[in-house]
């Protein structure tokens, strides 16, 4: 059997979860080798997972990316490298959905730059290639025998499927240059370290916080676990005896449902299980098996150590000592993550490394370079920035100022919605992590306007919103769209003060004006878009009652009102939690309303009550309102269980009302 015997290795994406247990594995049990690490510290990356390693006199770490073609090369031929182990990837399947562009610059690139640069220093002995059992595609639910080493690759997701590119880069650099490439498949790694967007770490996490356990689809879904120091292990026995052109599952045949995982892990911490698992919608394609045929790494003298019971409450064990080492990781523990719609993750620090040090190659003195990081002691300021279209608006000028006072950053759209490129521009110069539009024609001063302007409200309100969510959609960016819900009037189903108010799902039955019509319409068809999340706000009052546009500012201003109950927005209650929507991810139609509802005469009297004692006002009829206005008007009341359910907090629409808008304009008596 052939044997190689490395002295200078370079491990890529040294800094995450399963190349960490390699490097400190190889840096404790080989003194001998030096070991080389490069990491970009993206948002899964963590330089604590290398502390263990820190001081040994074999260890460097260089911080850089393996799109970097100069750094590459200049990494092989001054470290003198003759081993490389391959594992810098993106690999988080949810997060493929989201923005698969940067798994094909990260995943087939950046692998096709380091075979480049081994091809071209020509001092390469070893290329370990760490691949993943996800290339295979789904396995037969009924197979008795998993995939082996020749079986075809088929992936399903656009994760896998740059994985599949990335092994063809490497095979192909194999034949052509006679590079000595290795490639492994391995099936699913848990342990301590590991960035809890994955399932086991997740779990765990949302277990020590007493929060519900999100499983996608069903939960029959069968996945194989290896424990991370037994795959540090194969990867050791690979090194030293893996035959080159060869390629070697790293598997287990031990299987488990996702929803047994989640049983599991609620046993081992005291709780309900029925209680505890909450089943969510299942993501695009979510393969039902992967099974690997692991006999030819067996053959080489490797075998998995570790039980199941044992590895978890391991794993379970080091989180409970850590609960914090990955720092603020609410995004990650969503039932559906998109990290990477965050720019780069928190660079952190070995504990008590010098700081201010270049972040440039590692020199020969130093062992380590460190990166400073952007934002010491504020860990979230990266994690979001906005895009918001509408400045001049009402509710885009709230979004900046609420950004503002929570501290994330935003930028104002310049583009006009309607023009595509003028989009792009916006996108590429600002790069989001989500868009918010409120944007829009609603008339001026009110929709009357929008009857004798068609075209011009068409080209707002249908054209640019759908090219906004198409440009968004094409960047796997969220969209949060402020919609109206004036696309109601009470009917037969839903009579006035029935309390039955009209759902997410209901069609629109309103069509009398023709503001309402478009907003009807591009509601239609932007659920065919799954990157949008759509507000429906109906008749919005904030507390600054100086405001022209604020309901209740236009009604006390009237002559005479109407008298009819409706659901209404407060948006000071609502606007932050269209930010902690963004947030979540959420996506689909909400009605954006709190709930219940309050008639015009209501909301007059506490205006009398809180404001002005003087107050007068007097009613008219529908028909004697029709005669003063162009269009009709809308009134009808909404269901807004679903955001009642997300946010329980929320409050009643004349709650909200007096803490939100009439409490802190009370006029106190001299």
């Amino acid at each position: 059997m052939a044997t190689h015997t490395p002295k200078n290795i370079l491990i890529t994406g040294a800094a995450g979860f399963i190349a960490s247990h390699v490097a400190n594995r190889l840096v404790r049990n080989y003194p001998g080798y030096k070991i080389v690490v490069l990491d970009k510290l993206d948002y899964c990356s963590n330089l604590k997972n290398l502390l263990p390693s820190k001081p040994s006199p074999n260890f460097k770490f260089v911080k850089g990316d393996i799109g970097s073609a100069d750094l590459v090369n200049y990494l092989l031929i001054t470290e003198s490298i003759d081993t490389i182990m391959h594992f810098a990837a993106q690999t988080h399947v949810d997060n493929s959905f989201g923005n698969s562009f940067e798994f094909t610059k990260n995943n087939i690139y950046g692998t096709h730059v380091l075979l480049e640069a081994c091809k071209v220093t020509g001092q390469i002995r070893r290329f370990i290639h760490v691949s993943t059992d996800e290339v295979y595609g789904e396995t037969d639910e009924d197979a008795v025998v998993g995939n082996h080493e020749a079986s075809q690759l088929l992936p399903t997701n656009p994760y896998s499927a740059t994985k599949a590119g990335a092994e063809m880069l490497v095979m192909a650099y194999g034949r052509s240059y006679g590079l000595p490439v290795i490639t492994t498949r391995g099936n699913n790694v848990y342990g301590p370290n590991q960035f809890p967007e994955k399932l086991i770490p997740k779990f765990i996490l949302l277990a020590m916080r007493g929060q519900p356990l999100p499983i996608h689809g069903d939960g029959s879904n069968v996945r194989s676990y290896l424990y991370c120091e037994d795959v540090a292990e194969a990867f050791e026995v690979i090194l030293h005896k893996g035959e080159v052109g060869h390629v070697y599952n790293i598997g287990t045949k031990k299987e488990r449902r996702v929803i047994d995982v989640a049983k599991d892990i609620c046993r081992l911490f005291s709780m309900d299980a029925d209680a505890s698992i909450k089943f969510v919608e299942n993501r695009p394609f979510n393969d039902q098996r992967y099974f690997l045929d692991d006999e030819k790494l067996k053959n080489l003298g490797w075998s998995e150590r570790t039980t199941w019971e044992e590895g978890l409450k391991k794993t379970i064990e080091w989180y409970t000592k850590n609960p914090d080492w990955w720092g603020d990781v609410s995004g990650a523990l969503l039932p559906h993550p998109r990290m990477l719609m965050m720019p780069g993750g928190v660079e952190r620090h070995f504990e008590g490394s010098e700081e201010g040090k270049p972040a440039a190659y590692a020199s020969s003195n130093t062992k380590m370079v460190v990166p400073t990081s952007r934002n010491p002691g504020c860990p979230h300021q990266s994690s979001f920035k906005f895009l918001i279209y509408g400045r001049t608006g009402w509710i885009g000028g709230l979004l900046g100022q609420l950004c503002d006072k929570q501290g994330i950053a935003y930028a104002y759209g310049k583009g006009r919605l309607e023009d595509r490129a003028s989009l792009l521009a916006d996108i590429q110069n600002i790069k989001p992590t989500h868009v918010f539009n409120a944007a829009g024609v609603t008339g001026r001063p009110n929709v009357d306007w929008c009857e004798s302007h068609k075209t011009e409200t068409i080209r707002a309100n249908v054209a640019g919103t759908l090219t906004l969510a198409d440009v968004c959609r094409e960047h796997g960016l969220l969209m949060m769209n402020f919609a109206t819900g004036c696309i109601f009037e009470y009917d037969a189903k839903h009579p006035e003060g029935s309390g039955i108010g009209f759902k997410e799902e209901d069609k629109p039955n309103f069509i009398g004006s023709f503001y309402s019509k478009t907003k009807a319409m591009v509601e239609e068809l932007l659920k065919e878009y799954d990157n949008v999340c759509t507000l429906r706000v109906r008749m919005p009052i904030s507390s600054d009652l100086n405001n022209p546009r604020n309901f209740i500012t236009k009604i006390s201003r009237y002559n005479k009102v109407v008298n009819i109950p409706n659901s209404m927005t407060i948006l000071d209650e609502l606007l932050p939690i269209s930010i902690e929507m963004a947030k979540r991810n959420l996506r689909g139609i909400w009605n954006f309303t709190n709930p219940g509802v309050v008639s015009h005469n209501e909301i007059l009297e506490m205006y009398k009550k809180y404001i002005d004692p003087e107050f007068k006002w007097a009613n008219f009829t529908l028909e004697e309102q029709a005669k003063v206005i162009v269009a009709p008007r809308s009134n009808n009341e909404m269901d807004a269980s679903k955001l009642k359910n997300e946010f329980p907090e929320m409050l009643g629409i004349k709650e909200s009302l007096i803490k939100y808008v009439f409490e802190p304009n009370k006029k106190t008596s001299a």
